[in-house]
């Protein structure tokens, strides 16, 4: 039996041994520069290469087995055994930058009603221009945050794979909600959240990721889709797209190249 932690990182990975690697590198560049204790977890969701070999290697990380493939079914996978009080779930191709741990602590610490803190995503290996698109569809994003948190009272955001919720608060609403397997999980988590407790998305807060999902399916596309689902799962409690498309690098190199050419990585 683990001892409880403060902080236990959950990462859910399907077919991810281009990614998984530096994710789990970053993670644990931030716990050593902040002595901070805490456990990580890698959910390997049912995946055909070595993710979960690769994962293993790291003699600090806890792997779990999902034999049923699915991101909610993974996150659940690894809440379930988290004994963090606080519970950060970072998806397998995301990189979380210098500072990411402090500024979670400290805003968890300054606010005891706080039950979820989340960030927006910075595309590595997508052009300024695409990013500067995505910016401005967070601060759409953003604007429909608060006014459904502060007037509608209708829910709240979240960015799924960058964020971190109280175990506490996760018990309290009965953990994921099966319905939901990709589209719309994060919203309806939100959603489900802010009835026990404050849920706040910040800028201040953000993680570098893969925008190969973004590449394949298109901005125009994908930013409808969250759209669609955002409204879906707060106001019909339901998503509005179940059915979802895999993306995978086509091999460990171009997933570190990517990081290197965009000049993200300090080490």
């Amino acid at each position: 039996m683990r001892r409880p932690v403060k902080i236990s990182f959950v990462v859910p990975a399907y077919n991810e041994e281009a990614y998984v690697a530096r994710c789990l590198e970053a993670i644990i560049a931030e716990l050593e520069r902040t002595a901070r204790e805490a456990e990580l977890i890698v959910v390997d969701n049912a995946s055909t290469d070595r993710t979960g070999e690769i994962a293993e290697a790291y003699p600090n990380v806890v792997v779990v087995k999902e034999p049923v493939k699915g991101l909610v079914r993974a996150r659940a996978a690894g809440c379930r055994v988290a004994t963090g009080s606080l519970i950060a779930n970072i998806d397998a191709d995301t990189v979380l930058p210098t500072g990411w741990l402090d500024k979670v602590l400290s805003e968890f610490s300054a606010d005891p009603a706080l039950v979820a803190l989340s960030g927006p995503y910075v595309f590595y290996d997508l052009p300024k221009h695409i990013n500067l698109l995505v910016k401005l569809f967070y601060c759409g994003g953003f604007f429909v945050y608060l006014l459904n948190r502060y007037a509608l009272r209708a829910g709240s955001m979240l960015q799924g794979g960058n964020f971190v919720v109280t175990r506490d608060a996760l018990a309290a609403i009965g953990g994921f909600n099966p319905a939901f397997t990709f589209w719309g999980e994060d919203t309806d988590l939100a959603r489900r959240l802010s009835k026990v407790g404050r849920v706040k998305f910040t800028f201040w807060l953000p993680a570098m990721s893969s925008g190969r999902r973004l590449m394949r399916e298109g901005v125009v596309r994908m930013g409808l889709r969250y759209a669609i689902n955002f409204f879906w799962a707060t106001f019909l409690r339901k998503p509005f797209t179940e059915d979802w498309i895999d993306v995978r690098a086509a091999s460990p190199v171009t997933a570190e190249a990517e990081l290197h050419e965009a000049g993200r990585l300090d080490r």
